[in-house]
Formats: C-alpha cells, sequence, structure tokens
C-alpha cells in the first residue's frame, strides 16, 4: 500500500491574487486536501500559499533556484507545476529566439522528483501573433515600438512551442484541458478543468436575478473576465444582442498587463455590473443567473470561464477556435465567425434549441466536480509513485519517506482519463 503522498504545488498565482490560473490551483489544492493527500502551495508573495518567492518578473534563475532550495527542505513525493509562460518570467529574445527562456528552465533540468506539469497555454501562429495589441490608429501603426512588438512575437513563435516540448520531455506527466491542446502539446493527458456551484448549493434562477438586481424576464448571456483584447472586448461595443436577449458583462483589471482598451458601451441591452474581480460565491450566483456565457475570444487555450459556466450547466456561444470548436461538437454551446451579424444569429439559434444544449451541458457538468477532478489527478500521482517505487526496488516504505534524489523521473503517462471516472 503507498503511503500518504507529499505534493507541493506551484503557481505564481494564487489567491487572494486575481487570475483563473490561481483560482484552478486553489480549487484543486482544496479538492486534493479532502481526498486526503499533503499538499503545500508555493507562490508569489501576494498569494496564500504556505511557500513563497516565486515572481512573474525578470530575475532569469530565481524561481527555479526557490524551487530547488524548497524541494530539498520539505522533500516532496511529486512536484506539480502550473505552468503558464508569463507566470514565471518570459524573456523573448528578439534578435536570437534560441536564447528565449522562462524562469523554470533551470528548474525542470535540476529537478530529480517526478513532475507533473499542467500546461494552461498553447497556440496556433494567428492566435499567438494576437496577442499583440495593434491599435489601429495611424499614428500606432507607424510606430516603431509596434513594430518591434510584432517582430518579437513572430520570431519567437517557434521558441514558444519549443519550450512547451521541452518543459514536456522533462515532465512525467503533462495534463492539458482538451485535446485541442493535446494535439499543439503532443503525450500529455486530458484532465479537464474542474468547475461547480459555490458549496454546491444550487440556486433558482429567479433567486439569483433577484439577488442581483438582474431582469426576471428574457435571456441573459454573460461576458466576464480580464479586461484584455485577447478576450475579445472590442466585439461588445459591436454586437446588437437580439430579440429576447441582453448582454450582462463584468470585467477587472489585469494582474499584470496593461493595455489601453477604450471600449465606449451601447445603452441598449448591455448590463454592465461593475463588480471587477469576483469572489467564488459572487461568481457562482451570477452564474446561476445567466443562461448562456459569451465568449468572442480572440485567443483561447484552456477557457476556465467556459468551465465555469458548463459546470453551472450553462452552454457558451464562443469564437470559432479550435479549443470551443472541441466542446461544440459534443453540444455544449456553439461557435461563430467573429463578426457582430454571426453572433447575432448563433444566439437566436441557440434560444430555438436552449433545451438541448442546456440538458447536454448539465450532463457534462457532473464529469467536471472538482472531485472527480481531484481523483483523476490522484490517479495520475499514484501511478507516478509506484513507478518510482518500483525502479528503487523497494516492497515498503512509511509516509515521512520521500522518492527525493532516489529516483529518475519515470516515461509520460499517455491516456485520457475523463470518462474513467464515474462521480
Amino acid at each position: 500500500m503507498l503511503p500518504k503522498l507529499k505534493i507541493l504545488m506551484v503557481s505564481t498565482e494564487y489567491p487572494p491574487m486575481h487570475g483563473g490560473v490561481g483560482r484552478y490551483t486553489e480549487n484543486l489544492v482544496k479538492s486534493l486536501l479532502l481526498r486526503g493527500l499533503e499538499v503545500d502551495v508555493v507562490s508569489d508573495s501576494h498569494g496564500a500559499g504556505r511557500y513563497h518567492g516565486l515572481s512573474p518578473y525578470k530575475r532569469k534563475n530565481l524561481n527555479s533556484n526557490v524551487l530547488t532550495a524548497l524541494i530539498k527542505k520539505i522533500m516532496p513525493d511529486i512536484v506539480h507545476v502550473q505552468h503558464e509562460h508569463g507566470l514565471y518570467y518570459y524573456n523573448q529574445n528578439p534578435i536570437y529566439p534560441l536564447q528565449s527562456y522562462t524562469g523554470l528552465d533551470d528548474f525542470y533540468e535540476r529537478c530529480n522528483v517526478p513532475i507533473v506539469t499542467t500546461f494552461h497555454t498553447s497556440m496556433y501562429f494567428k492566435q499567438w501573433m494576437q496577442l499583440v495589441n495593434v491599435s489601429k490608429k495611424k499614428k500606432d501603426l507607424l510606430n516603431l515600438k509596434t513594430y518591434y512588438k510584432l517582430w518579437r512575437q513572430f520570431i519567437n513563435y517557434h521558441k514558444f512551442h519549443s519550450i512547451n516540448r521541452h518543459i514536456m520531455a522533462k515532465s512525467s506527466c503533462g495534463i492539458v484541458f482538451s485535446n485541442y491542446l493535446r494535439q499543439l502539446i503532443p503525450d500529455t493527458t486530458v484532465v479537464y478543468h474542474g468547475s461547480e456551484p459555490f458549496c454546491q448549493t444550487v440556486i433558482s434562477k429567479a433567486e439569483a436575478r433577484n439577488k442581483l438586481r438582474l431582469p426576471q424576464n428574457g435571456r441573459l448571456a454573460l461576458a466576464q473576465g480580464f479586461f484584455t483584447n485577447t478576450k475579445g472586448w472590442d466585439m461588445i461595443k459591436k454586437i446588437q444582442m437580439p430579440k429576447n436577449w441582453k448582454l450582462v458583462i463584468n470585467f477587472s483589471k489585469n494582474f499584470y498587463n496593461k493595455e489601453n482598451i477604450e471600449i465606449k458601451l451601447p445603452e441598449k441591452n448591455i448590463i454592465n455590473l461593475n463588480k471587477d474581480y469576483l469572489t467564488e460565491e459572487e461568481l457562482s450566483l451570477l452564474l446561476f443567473a445567466v443562461d448562456a456565457l459569451f465568449l468572442p475570444y480572440k485567443v483561447s487555450s484552456g477557457s476556465g470561464t467556459m468551465f465555469d459556466g458548463l459546470g453551472h450547466g450553462k452552454p457558451f456561444i464562443a469564437s470559432d477556435l479550435g479549443f470551443f470548436r472541441e466542446f461544440s461538437n459534443m453540444n455544449l454551446g456553439i461557435v461563430s465567425k467573429r463578426d457582430p451579424k454571426s453572433f447575432e444569429r448563433v444566439f437566436m439559434e441557440l434560444d430555438q434549441n436552449y433545451q438541448k444544449f442546456e440538458l447536454h451541458a448539465k450532463e457534462f457538468g457532473r464529469k467536471i466536480l472538482w472531485d472527480n477532478i481531484a481523483r483523476q489527478h490522484i490517479q495520475i500521482y499514484t501511478n507516478l509513485a509506484e513507478k518510482a517505487k518500483i525502479s528503487m526496488g523497494v516492497t515498503h516504505f512509511h509516509s515521512e519517506d520521500s522518492l527525493y534524489n532516489k529516483i529518475t523521473a519515470p516515461k509520460p503517462i499517455h491516456k485520457d482519463i475523463n470518462n474513467k471516472l464515474s462521480p
């Protein structure tokens, strides 16, 4: 029988910091703790993890040194990294892309503990270039700074993917949120993003709308998230919601990046909550109040907002990007060309077939309860620990024993385990 595993969870971003990766990590940690695992979190100084010292800002080996020292101190059995390039500092060399690096590169080379890596970001070329916010104003288009940003982004595209491949090669297991992402990062395992109502309490739509002072009649779509160029807020000022629909919006400032986005909202059929970043309870209440999620993104990787909606039984309308298309093919939502008229037609289509999409969303929501997601992670951790135990030639060891510096990381697990466990 395996000992109680000790997990070191790594995420620069962690509540009370704002951000989807931090929210995901906190919910996963809570679920693992309820399942009896010993989990310690290392985060930025703003996060409420037990350990601190990580930083998304410029210091080449800071994060690698912090993690290496911490592993020697607490001796975990598994290290689980929530990986998004910018969370650990991402240096993009504008001349020699081979010299671009992240703040965790050295750690992946040094670490002797099995590493599980959850990849939160990967994308194709068009989305990669759209990460650069380019103003259409003539004076900005002629700005040398704009050309510099575009060039640096262009020349580093292949390096971005090579970093992911390298990290996957150094990991014992890689986790992604969809088959779309698995195509971009081969040999990874698909485990969906978890989501469920706050305290697992179901609130009626009428009650939720009453608490939020939203109209009781008609359908409501929600656009919610960081106020960034890639989240598609430019579309909000252009779209005219069709009859029977209103758009509820709520946005907050990005914790890391400052973008100059100006949106003059149309007065008709747009409800701005002006609530900034929402707590888990507030977000859950809002999701009960609406009928659908509106995701007019320019870029998507693993959209936690989509999963948030599905966890509350709400279908989505999204830009026709590969990630969203995968879930649209499961009848969980509808994708559309990214222009106002196309989105308006899709809202009407969803209205006419709402019960079908809602039924599929509710069924999918049962699959992504956090306890199910935790059990899938525990299966991965246990498989790695068993392989490590066999490689050590050990038949019995106690819970205080650690695998640190005693093993070579086993080969990655290649399978999709989302449908292996029932609620």
